[in-house]
């Protein structure tokens, strides 16, 4: 009953949080359930490299789990249900923090390429389908894609997430999902962008 104490109903007790990434003192911590994402930044991380309004992004829970942009970070909880509401989830409370500096589409086809290097093969979606969204990611940091292909990548991630035997094909669908929900406008641009580079 102690222990359950801690955090709310159905999110109770405490969790590991490991904070990387922008923040100003990087850590492993024991923190209660339920608490604000922002509060356990600021707590235990020493808050965002150049202040929380430098913030751009948070990946709440490892790698696999979609990125949340600033306006979720500011009041969002770390709990399972708090995370799923906003399409997310805690994962393994691995926190990635990312400020103004960062370029999102590079770090998520970081992410890709990882997943693309450790599919094992077997199944087939995942096997085909994380080296093909790999490719399209890196086309994307550059511009040099058309716009017509978010939407394209995105039928694509749906195509592998629930259709391997493990969860690596979630894990590698998830992270692009999240990218296009929250900074599609930011991949749009960088391709007119390039369009535009081209043109001249």
């Amino acid at each position: 009953s102690w222990f359950s104490g801690f955090g709310r109903e159905n999110n109770t007790g405490t969790k590991v949080f490991c904070i990387s990434g922008h923040v100003n003192n990087p850590c492993n911590v024991e923190e209660e359930m339920s608490i604000p994402l922002k509060e356990l930044i600021e707590k235990h991380a020493g808050g965002v490299r150049g202040g929380w309004d430098n913030l751009k992004a948070i990946i709440p829970g490892g790698s696999s789990v979609p990125l949340l942009p600033k306006s979720i970070c500011d009041t969002v909880l770390m709990d399972f249900d708090s995370l799923k509401e906003v399409k997310s989830g805690l994962g393994t409370a691995g926190i990635i923090v990312m400020d103004q500096s960062t370029d999102v589409i590079a770090a998520i086809a970081r992410l890709a390429k990882f997943y693309k290097h450790e599919s094992c093969g077997q199944c087939t979606p995942c096997r085909e389908g994380t080296g093909w969204m790999w490719r399209v990611m890196e086309r994307l940091v550059k511009g040099d894609a058309e716009i017509e292909e978010i939407d394209m990548l995105l039928d694509v991630s749906k195509e592998i997430e629930g259709h391997t035997i493990c969860a690596l094909g979630d894990a590698a669908a998830w992270p692009i999902q999240g990218l296009m929900r929250h900074f599609r406008d930011e991949v749009e641009d960088r391709i007119t962008s390039n369009r535009s580079r081209s043109a001249a």
